[in-house]
């Protein structure tokens, strides 16, 4: 009888782990993946164009590997609007791009010295 006990317990415990692990996937793929993010590394650029009122700045970039991109020039959607602050055309940046909503856009920004 202990025996049984001990296999429902541990089958239990298994399929009842699984959902809980699988929803978790599905959430971090859906939302990018904090995890994905963390490890993207950033990307090159020189600052093209800055449309504050758009929230959108134009990268003349390298290839970004996170993405499977060649290098090319585009407009990236800005995370939240401090990160135009941060640059001024002709820049050179190293940045993160991440998809958002469907939309390629730029979650951190920094100065390439």
């Amino acid at each position: 009888m202990m025996k049984k006990t001990l296999l429902t317990t541990a089958f239990m415990a298994m399929i009842g782990g699984a959902p809980l692990a699988l929803a978790q996937t599905d959430h971090d793929d859906h939302h990018g993946g904090a995890s994905a993010a963390a490890e993207a590394p950033l990307a090159e650029g020189t600052v093209k164009k800055i449309d504050k009122s758009a929230g959108k700045l134009t990268i003349a970039h390298g290839p970004l590997a996170s993405l499977n991109m060649p290098p090319m020039t585009m407009v990236f959607r800005a995370a939240e609007p401090g990160l135009l602050e941060q640059v001024k055309v002709g820049d050179k940046i190293r940045f993160a791009v991440e998809r958002v909503g469907g939309a390629l856009t730029v979650t951190a920004v920094e100065p390439m010295l």
